[in-house]
């Protein structure tokens, strides 16, 4: 090979290879420019959006890359990777940005760039969540709400409030089925932004524990309700009573019924027993409140065998201390008030007054009136 056919091949290579190099390099660029980049570039006429995201504890780098490209906060969970990468080295050789990929709930956007949403993880920047269980609200309403709020499944939820941890709170009632009516209603906060159905049926026993079982140690002597029949009656007084000034005449109504030997007669326990909510326009019918249920306080004397809702606090001080009446029946108006009467007697009348009442409002063909 002669001295001009060697120079002309390394010609051709100190070229080639320069130009294939910088080709590699720019692609390369241009993929990593467009995977950092944000899935919602400004200017985008879609809408910006909040997305909430639970990191569980013990969740890999790679599978935090993987869950964010699945929702479509990232573009590429090798991005995410290799960005991950860069970060941990950087914790290890410079003290001060020490730190991890931290599990939490987060609100993350697809405006933010892959590497903003790592500062977020890594920082630690959770959401503070809440949420609100109002008073009156069975076990199936909260797993309905948290489901809705997509914090876990209310099949997840239900199946953890079968799980009674009476070693952590051994006051609970023996032989509990589930935890109705002793998780407190109440407005509750986390901090560290994670959500379990075990954190917050915890916290709602807690709750409980420090608001309404002082209640009752301080008046057991005065009583002889035990604590499973004193928060039942409280729950049936709660989904009762929607107007607060008469909470306690109430409560006196089913004490004097429950002293003398009186079915209560109490529409939401039918109501609990066959997992349906009755209406001023679809009332119980007749049929439905001659439906055998252990929760049937129109078949069956005493109290039903658990709580049928979570009572608040008014309803459950309400049953300790209830309204001196000889009132035996009370009737439903519909807009939260009753009629209480003291016969029988004067209980029909006052069915009939509410009929006459309903009368000009399309009424539904064999939907009985029930009451109290």
């Amino acid at each position: 090979m002669t001295v001009a056919s060697r120079l002309s091949k390394w010609s051709f290579y100190l070229i080639f290879f320069p130009a294939v190099l910088g080709i590699v390099g720019w692609q390369g660029w241009s993929w990593w420019s467009w995977a950092k980049a944000p899935v919602q570039l400004p200017g985008s006429n879609l809408e910006e959006a909040t997305i909430q995201v639970q990191i569980p504890l013990g969740t890999s780098i790679e599978q935090i890359g993987r869950d964010l490209e699945a929702i479509g906060v990232i573009r590429s969970a090798s991005a995410w990777n290799l960005w991950a990468r860069w970060l941990r080295l950087r914790a290890r050789m410079a003290p001060e940005t020490r730190g991890e990929f931290q599990a939490g709930t987060y609100a993350l956007s697809q405006a933010e760039s892959l590497s903003e949403i790592a500062s977020k993880i890594w920082a630690g920047e959770v959401v503070q969540l809440s949420y609100t269980i109002p008073e009156g609200w069975s076990l199936k309403q909260m797993a309905e709400y948290f489901e809705a709020r997509g914090f876990f499944s209310a099949e997840a939820f239900l199946a953890a409030t079968r799980q009674i941890p009476d070693d952590d709170f051994v006051w609970l009632p023996p032989n509990l089925p589930h935890l109705e009516g002793f998780l407190y209603p109440d407005t509750y906060q986390l901090a560290d932004g994670v959500l379990t159905p075990e954190l917050v049926i915890r916290q709602m026993l807690y709750q409980f524990e420090q608001v309404a079982l002082p209640i009752y140690e301080q008046r057991q002597g005065q009583t002889n309700l035990s604590l499973l029949e004193w928060v039942t009656l409280g729950s049936i007084v709660e989904k009762e009573s929607v107007v607060a000034e008469e909470r306690g005449l109430i409560a006196g109504v089913f004490t004097q019924r429950l002293q003398r030997g009186m079915r209560l007669e109490a529409d939401p326990t039918v109501e609990y027993g066959l997992g349906i909510r009755q209406t001023q326009e679809q009332p119980l019918t007749l049929r439905q409140v001659q439906t055998p249920s252990e929760y049937n306080t129109y078949l069956n004397a005493g109290l039903p065998p658990t709580p049928i809702a979570s009572p608040g606090v008014a309803s459950l001080e309400a049953t300790l201390n209830p309204a001196a009446t000889d009132y035996l029946f009370f009737m439903a108006r519909y807009d939260g008030t009753h009629i209480f009467s003291r016969t029988l007697e004067e209980h029909n009348r006052a069915i009939a007054q509410v009929e006459r009442e309903l009368s000009n409002r399309q009424p539904q063909a064999g939907n009985e009136l029930t009451t109290e």
